[in-house]
């Protein structure tokens, strides 16, 4: 039951088993949360951080994955299902400066849905990019550069678990990770 009580609909209990055991990097770590309950009757949220360790000065990136469904469908949707994804990384000052950083960004989330087999429509998003620069007090943290891609989509079927991927992929791509050929997992650090 969602949290009006209302019993969860075969395709959103499909689509979330579809997540289930999916495999990522061990660089990758997911948790679920709170997910939003205005938008639609029933959601799901993820967190990722992207990190080669536990300690939190060694994070890379970080982003949201957000499973929306409405059994009547949404106009803005062209269906019943879209998913929502943000991912966040510091990045290094001449990359920040790269006038074809947006497009790059964007890149990165296509063809990570491509790679993944993850059939979507009506995608749409931003890519941002951030820069600070800090003073007085703060100025030990120097300057630093932030990309953020924010997407929405709507999938072609209920399998989600390739959306799942094509996101820590692009979370991973935003982190500076390079990407692992098929069948080849990544160790974790030795420590």
């Amino acid at each position: 039951m969602n949290s009006d009580g209302a019993h969860v609909p075969p395709d959103f209990e499909e689509a979330l088993l579809s997540l289930r055991g999916r495999r990522q990097r061990s660089e990758v770590r997911l948790e679920e949360i709170p997910a939003p309950t205005r938008i639609a009757p029933f959601a799901l949220a993820l967190t990722a951080e992207v990190n080669p360790t536990t300690d939190p000065e060694t994070l890379l990136g970080s982003g949201r994955f957000v499973v929306l469904h409405d059994p009547d469908g949404q106009s803005a949707w062209d269906g019943t299902f879209r998913v929502i994804i943000m991912a966040r990384a510091q990045l290094e000052d001449e990359l920040g400066a790269d006038p074809l950083l947006g497009e790059v960004g964007w890149a990165w989330l296509t063809d990570a849905l491509a790679s993944a087999g993850a059939g979507y429509h009506s995608l749409s998003g931003t890519v941002t990019r951030v820069l600070s620069e800090s003073f007085g007090g703060l100025s030990l943290h120097g300057r630093e550069v932030e990309i953020e891609i924010r997407a929405s989509w709507s999938p072609n079927t209920t399998d989600l678990g390739p959306h799942l991927d094509a996101w820590t992929a692009l979370a991973c791509s935003a982190s500076g990770l390079e990407p692992l050929p098929d069948g080849v997992t990544a160790l974790a650090p030795r420590r």
